[in-house]
């Protein structure tokens, strides 16, 4: 603090003063206003969405009312059961596409939407719809919209004639007749009319857009403050995969008038991995990642990653490897929690396990106190939560790497091990866990370090007890093939796995198209083995249709079906005509 003094006469400030006061007053009416705008979900929510028991791009199940009504009877059971949901949305194509999304699609819902609205209401059940933000997903332009059609007429500006005025007369028809939240998909900010795209720049044409949205959603918010409203694609974020280096992408002002913007569909990762839905985890841990590196807050983040069903869009995985789906869902701390799916496929012990799990960490959420810690998922190295009470923590931790590691913990005290993976038996001490290979594992500190917090084993992901890189030499012997040879030791499986990458040096992705007709990857991506000239069997999960694509291959030899001491020729090829480089790695596994 420093002291002045001065021979100058004192000056009467008042003016001055109330001046700044005025200023004063402004600034905090401006802090308490951009409050306001960027308010999240009062609490945690859970929202079931009934994507993936009907798939309608990746698949050829349709959406019917009684479909609809028959997974709101599976959500009633799951409550009676324990199973918190608060939310139940019909996702894409309930519409008619005549009806400007005032009206549900016939024959598909012959009563209409009354049997389900009513349902809902009479259990304590939100009901939510799905809209596209600005583009002819399946819709007829009607005349209010004409005079906001783009050129090529499937997008429609958002700051130029009616179509915005009448979209947000149609969400409060349905808020009138008790819907309270919304699922905005498919934006196009680029969308402008001829007359515009002559008068303004591509970058003018963007952000007159975002500010007419932004805008036009406030004040349906300020209308309707019950409204709860999730953002999907088209609100920024590159999801193509988890190699790219990160650079910002996601616009944080639309937190201003949405509670959550999820982070992409769940797809695998190009982290390689045996278990299929492993690698599905790292990729959502990836992009949640990414996002809190763009400065999202946790809670704000829908990572959507919980998906069960028999459709493409879930590649049919029916409830394999689900718990630790559910709990790593959970564990990234997002406020709206989102379930997709068919809910049928989850037993009465399934649907207890479920919430109790739910109960654990909905319960920390709500503190706000979720953290990251360790790698970029993408990376291939250990990474993961904690999720933080007044009396002690939780740790969910992933080693998505081929090897066995020590993973530190940033914990205090004693802890336990409340979940994990088959076969590998994690090992607790000194403030660190050793992982085995793609192994995740929950631990508790402070009061959840007690056995009554206990979630079990995951059964249906085993891992292995011992793993060990084998020397071998590979060499790209054709363009699109691979080829190699190893010796595996007695008793130990052979594992192996190969990575694409495209010219830029990233991993490059096939796909042959999605469920029902799309090419299956083990067709696209293949590893053969011979020993002795006799072709060895290979078990893999990848091979489906993956309408996301994917840059790796990854199989098992077992044990049994090796003769050890005699080398083993590994091909690999692939489908992909733009691969510029191929690698391989092997290593003998004991489970």
């Amino acid at each position: 603090m420093y002291a002045f003094t001065s021979a100058v006469p004192p000056v009467d400030n008042s003016a001055l003063l109330m001046k700044h006061a005025f200023f004063a007053v402004c600034l905090c009416a401006a802090i308490l206003q951009a409050g306001e705008r960027s308010r999240p979900a009062p609490r945690p929510i859970s929202v079931y969405i009934n994507w993936a028991a009907y798939d309608e791009l990746s698949d050829n199940v349709e959406l019917t009312e009684e479909l609809a009504l028959r997974q709101l009877n599976e959500v009633l059971r799951l409550r009676r059961l324990g199973v918190r949901i608060d939310y139940y949305v019909n996702d894409c194509f309930w519409f008619s596409k005549e009806g400007g999304y005032r009206s549900f699609r016939k024959p598909h819902w012959p009563n209409g939407p009354d049997r389900w609205l009513e349902a809902c209401r009479r259990n304590g059940l939100k009901p939510g719809l799905w809209v596209a933000t600005n583009t002819l997903r399946g819709l007829t332009p009607l005349p209010e919209w004409k005079d906001s059609l783009n050129r090529s007429g499937d997008a429609l500006c958002l700051f130029e004639g009616g179509y915005l005025r009448h979209f947000i007369g149609s969400l409060q028809y349905w808020y009138d007749r008790g819907v309270r939240l919304y699922k905005f998909d498919f934006s196009n900010f680029e969308a402008a009319t001829p007359a515009a795209e002559k008068k303004y720049t591509r970058e003018e044409i963007v952000r007159r857009n975002m500010d007419a949205f932004r805008n036009a959603l406030f004040e349906f918010r300020e209308k309707n403050p019950e409204v709860v409203l999730i953002a999907y694609n088209g609100f920024g974020s590159e999801q193509r995969g988890t190699f790219a280096p990160f650079r910002k992408s996601v616009d944080l002002s639309w937190l201003d008038v949405f509670d959550s913007i999820y982070c992409g569909d769940p797809r695998p990762a190009d982290v390689p991995a045996i278990n299929f839905w492993r690698s599905k985890d790292i990729y959502s841990d990836h992009m949640v990642r990414r996002f809190e590196q763009d400065n999202f807050p946790l809670e704000r983040i829908d990572n959507s990653a919980f998906i069960i069903g028999t459709t493409g869009t879930c590649y049919n995985r029916r409830t394999s490897a689900w718990k630790g789906m559910l709990i790593l869902s959970l564990a990234r701390g997002g406020w709206v929690n989102t379930y997709y799916g068919n809910l049928e496929l989850l037993t009465e012990d399934d649907a207890r396990w479920f919430a109790k799990a739910q109960s654990m960490f909905m319960r920390l959420q709500e503190l706000g106190r979720t953290r990251t810690f360790g790698a970029v998922p993408g990376e291939g190295k250990p990474y993961g939560y904690v999720s933080a009470g007044e009396t002690g923590e939780i740790y969910t931790v992933v080693n998505p790497s081929q090897s066995i590691l020590k993973v530190d913990l940033p914990a205090k005290g004693e802890g336990r091990v409340l979940f994990r993976d088959a076969g590998f038996v994690p090992v607790l001490s000194g403030g660190a866990i050793t992982l085995g290979p793609e192994q995740m594992a929950v631990v508790g500190f402070g009061r959840y370090a007690d056995a009554s917090f206990d979630l079990g084993v995951q059964e249906d992901v085993v891992i292995p007890t011992r793993i060990r890189p084998l020397a071998a030499q590979f060499k790209q012997t054709a363009r699109g093939e691979l080829t190699g040879t190893v010796t595996v030791p007695a008793g130990e499986d052979l594992r192996i796995i190969m990575q694409q990458f495209g010219k830029d040096g990233y991993p490059l992705r096939t796909t042959g198209g999605s469920p029902p007709d799309g090419t299956s990857l083990g067709k696209l991506l293949r590893i053969t083995a011979t020993q002795d000239g006799k072709e060895l069997p290979i078990e893999i999960q990848y091979d489906k249709a993956i309408w996301s694509g994917l840059s790796w291959a990854a199989g098992e030899i077992k044990a049994r079906d090796l003769d050890p001491g005699k080398p083993v020729t590994i091909r690999f090829t692939t489908e992909e005509k733009q691969v510029h480089r191929m690698t391989a790695q092997t290593y003998g596994v004991v489970y």
